[in-house]
């Protein structure tokens, strides 16, 4: 018998079982269409795999985390240590990226001592078919494919679900495949696909296509069973590494290629995980998760003002416009700058500095102008601005007023054509200002110096020092000079930090724009991180302008300015900036280096309109004089958390140094999801693989798309309906 035709025999006779396990149960499957669901009627739970990602142990599933799941998993399997953070944007993706840990390889001593091995991956799963009554789910996903590929596989997996025991099967190319249970049936699409031939990545950070399917793959598989014992789940998986072949010339031996484990869910965030892989190692491990989609916080804003008589208040008990404006901070979030009577309207021009619903500000003013207003006033009209600019007027009619919990019924004054009225409204005014023919009735320009302290951390990870922080206080400060000017600066001093391990910089063939972080962070104890000088001006309808200089980051100074076209409630905006500026000294003091510099990108944001999707596309020039294009999507969810990913993609070329493209992903939270009261400030975070100098940008405190936020619409009438429920 020939040696081709043993393999397959083989390759039969290792999938017999698993293959047949699951087609008995598959007849059943006719029962219900619901029979995903256990006997309690809820989905069994997923959970992440050793090195990230929906899966058992070892292997890939076909199934997604609920939409908007973020997820950190830890495991150690001797000799890896595995750092997984995954994704789900989408129903139908899912992705991520790693950190793996070799113990028993080093980086090389004349770089990192005896620090351990770090290798970096990217991965992605997609949904291809959707789990029907005689139809598995079906997906297909790629390990490691933007990073050294050290652990690159391609797959296609499938699950079935029978009551409590979910079924899984695939079949993987490379590291999930290396095992080579039989010839690849890519093959009769060309010669490339028979044998996998290591692609020269260099230092890693190329996304490895030629690889993609290639060579002998090996089937996979396993089953989950969710116990009566709500908390825990067990699995068995038949994996296809036989772990001969490993990264870095590691082999590890393997008595058996069934791996058995269990899940324990502590809470609705915290699973732990244990098992026994290739029959002679342990792997423990944990994964704490949180829904993105889903958060909510209850909250314990003040209740609405109780609504009297029109100007009866004011009237009988002396109160002034000024009180009115107390309270349109105090309970509807309104910092108020003016307050005018044009005809039968009350216009009310301030900022929102409490709710992040729209609606929600405008409901509860609504019943507080009622209280101080005329008789004859018909109508009161929010002129929001920011930083000096008037990005849209909303008109609301004055009766009938929304109830203390404001709840209204279908067809009242909060219905979908009063709110079409409002939105022309707002378009009518964004192409001319009538403030000279209103009559003044309040105005204040506010505080003219404010301050704010806050903690701060700073971190870098990825290089062979490890991981490297610096903890914050933080100073804000702001002196405004006019409604258009103001002065900004953040001085921060360091509490704790670690740099004392920083010891690698990696060998770059562009100049150091950035890789000398470490030492920026090492030499700062207190530091300036801002001071500026920035001024704003509403250029014509749609066009905006900005001009900022000054110590603008803690890396560079400079000066530059912005000038963005953003029509009103468009899903298009277009913006250009450009700055000169100069690397400031590593101690963050007012000394600067030698190094100097033209940046600048023309961008375009769009509102896909699909899923919440807005694109950003940069072209430009960057700080080590690298000319590329910046591709940055994301994805706002219902919660107000928005989780993006970008890329960078220069002429560096092979200068570059590892990676051929910067990379990386970020997360925005709003702060009142973590709160009782009500906040439209938000916390951000990112994580790149690592520092690079090719790609870099600017950090740019203030960009007229953020501050011109308002010129959107988008989600107005629906939270309206969620604050009337």
């Amino acid at each position: 018998m020939s040696a081709e035709l043993t393999g397959v025999y083989r390759f039969r006779r290792r999938v017999c079982a698993l293959c047949g396990t699951l087609l008995i149960c598959l007849p059943a499957a006719h029962v219900c269409a619901q029979e995903a669901e256990t006997s309690e009627g809820e989905v069994p739970p997923v959970f992440q795999a050793d090195y990230g990602g929906v899966g058992l142990m070892e292997t890939p599933t076909a199934r997604m985390a609920p939409l908007g799941t973020f997820s950190f998993t830890y495991s150690e399997v001797e000799p890896y240590t595995n750092y997984a953070f995954s994704f789900q944007p989408f129903e139908w993706m899912e992705a991520g990226f790693r950190y793996t840990q070799i113990e028993n390889r080093l980086y090389g001593r004349a770089i990192a001592g005896d620090r351990d091995y770090l290798d970096k991956g990217v991965d992605l799963k997609l949904s291809l078919v959707d789990e029907r009554a005689y139809v598995p789910e079906l997906a297909v996903g790629f390990r490691d494919f933007g990073g050294t590929g050290l652990f690159g596989s391609e797959y296609l997996v499938a699950n079935k679900r029978w009551y409590d025991f979910d079924f899984s099967l695939g079949v993987g190319w490379g590291y999930l495949g290396s095992r080579g249970d039989f010839s690849n049936p890519f093959g009769v699409l060309g010669e490339r696909y028979k044998e996998r031939i290591d692609e020269d990545t260099g230092q890693g950070g190329d996304f490895n296509l030629k690889q993609l399917f290639s060579g002998r793959p090996s089937v996979f598989g396993g089953i989950q069973y969710h116990t009566p014992f709500e908390p825990l789940t067990l699995q068995v998986e038949y994996e296809g590494n036989d772990y001969e072949s490993e990264p870095l010339d590691n082999p590890q031996d393997q008595d058996s290629p069934i791996n058995i484990g269990a899940r324990f869910q502590v809470n609705d965030n915290l699973t732990l995980s244990a098992a026994w892989e290739r029959g002679n190692t342990a792997m423990l491990g944990a994964t704490l998760s949180v829904g993105l989609a889903t958060l909510t916080q209850a909250k314990n804003d003040p209740s609405p003002v109780a609504v009297g008589e029109p100007a009866a208040a004011r009237t009988e008990q002396g109160e002034s416009w000024e009180d009115a404006a107390k309270q349109l901070s105090t309970n509807a979030g309104i910092a108020t700058r003016r307050i005018s009577r044009d005809g039968n309207s009350l216009v009310v021009e301030g900022s929102p500095t409490k709710y992040r619903s729209m609606p929600e500000a405008e409901l509860r003013a609504n019943r507080i102008l009622h209280n101080f207003a005329d008789a004859d006033i018909e109508q009161f009209r929010y002129r929001w601005v920011e930083r000096g600019l008037v990005a849209r007027e909303d008109s609301l009619p004055r009766e009938p007023l929304p109830a203390d919990t404001f709840i209204v019924e279908p067809g009242s004054v909060f219905s979908e054509q009063d709110y079409r009225y409002g939105v022309a409204a707002v378009a009518a005014s964004a192409k001319r200002s009538r403030r000279d023919s209103e009559q003044p009735l309040y105005d204040d320009f506010g505080d003219v110096f404010s301050w704010r302290l806050s903690p701060g951390l700073r971190q870098n990870y990825g290089g062979p020092d490890g991981y490297l922080y610096q903890v914050l206080a933080k100073l804000d400060t702001q002196l405004k000079t006019d409604d258009h000017g103001w002065f900004s600066g953040t001085l921060g001093y360091t509490l704790l930090d670690n740099f004392d391990n920083f010891d690698y910089i990696a060998d770059s063939d562009l100049p150091r724009v950035r890789t000398f972080v470490a030492r920026y962070l090492d030499e700062t104890e207190l530091g300036i991180y801002n001071l500026q000088y920035t001024r704003t001006a509403r250029l014509s309808d749609n066009w905006f302008g900005m001009a900022y200089a000054g110590y603008l980051e803690q890396m560079y100074a400079g000066a530059g300015g912005e000038v963005m076209y953003r029509p009103f409630n468009s899903n298009v905006a277009f913006g250009i900036d450009a700055n000169w500026v100069r690397q400031r000294d590593f101690d963050t003091q007012f000394g600067l280096r030698d190094y100097e510099t033209w940046v600048g990108n023309a961008t375009a944001y769009i509102d896909t309109g699909f899923k919440d999707v807005l694109a950003k596309i940069s072209v430009g020039r960057y700080l080590a004089k690298d000319i590329g294009t910046t591709l940055d999507f994301s994805r706002r969810f219902d919660s107000g958390v928005r989780l993006g990913a970008f890329a960078t993609f220069t002429d560096a070329g092979d200068d570059y140094g590892e990676g051929g493209f910067d990379k990386g992903i970020y997360l925005s939270m709003p702060l009142d999801l973590f709160f009782n009261k009500s906040s439209r400030n938000y916390a951000s975070v990112g994580w790149q693989p690592l520092t690079r100098d090719g790609g870099a940008q600017l950090a740019r405190r203030y960009s007229l798309y953020g501050l011109t936020d308002m010129r959107s619409i988008d989600g107005y009438w629906e939270s309206y309906e969620d604050v009337q429920r």
